[in-house]
């Protein structure tokens, strides 16, 4: 903590961007509704951490996450597979499309990671750390234990999804988590928003606003 109150990001702190690409934009396939607003202010709060680490949802063709390889199903319905419950969403973010592609916007040279995730045809993978069988890591954890990063603040797309999934499982590996509330937008489809906050208070993430953290003026 600064001596004003704010939280001054440390050198065990890490920024955690997640999936801020084309497909969750305005005009995108998955669209979120002010995903792109955010965006600037992302790259602002970047400047105040030392360590950046990026998502991407990188999903194959006709993957098992999309409403389209679920004859008579429709996106935001829901159908059981293997590792539980699944929201079927329009095909996005398909591997190597521009849909996938990080918001050109998005300017964070010091970023020293991405994490794909989605990749696998048959399973989808919200969280930055664990596919959604619950057993599958990304390596993301054992990345930032080895870099001795121990306070994860998360921002991006879609607050109620990947971003709550992901803080979810950094407090589940033993991480601080936190989520900036402002440089996140939600989909909040059937009460997911409410929900996913009760969840990540439930679990010790705190909810900040990015007026909470010190940015250096003049930083990267």
């Amino acid at each position: 903590m600064s001596s004003s109150g704010r939280i001054t990001p440390g050198p065990q702190a890490v920024l955690l961007v997640v999936d801020v690409q084309n497909g969750f934009m305005p005009g995108g396939p998955l669209a979120v509704a002010g995903g792109d607003q955010i965006v600037p202010l992302i790259n602002r709060l970047a400047r105040a951490f030392e360590h950046v680490v990026l998502t991407q949802d990188w999903h194959t063709p006709g993957h098992a996450s999309f409403a389209s390889s679920h004859p008579g199903k429709a996106p935001f319905e829901t159908v059981a597979l293997p590792y539980g419950p699944q929201v079927l969403w329009p095909d996005h973010c398909v591997q190597g499309t521009v849909g996938a592609e990080l918001h050109p916007a998005l300017q964070i040279p010091h970023a020293q990671l991405v994490i794909r995730k989605g990749h696998r045809r048959h399973v989808d993978s919200y969280s930055a750390f664990y596919e959604a069988d619950g057993q599958t890591p990304t390596g993301l954890a054992g990345y930032l234990r080895e870099r001795g990063l121990q306070q994860v603040v998360l921002v991006g797309l879609a607050t109620d999804f990947c971003v709550a999934w992901s803080a979810l499982d950094a407090r589940k590996g033993g991480f601080a988590a936190a989520v900036v509330e402002d440089a996140t937008r939600a989909i909040d489809t059937a009460g997911s928003l409410a929900k996913a906050w009760r969840d990540m208070t439930e679990a010790g993430v705190q909810r900040l606003q990015s007026s909470d953290i010190d940015v250096p003026e003049g930083r990267r």
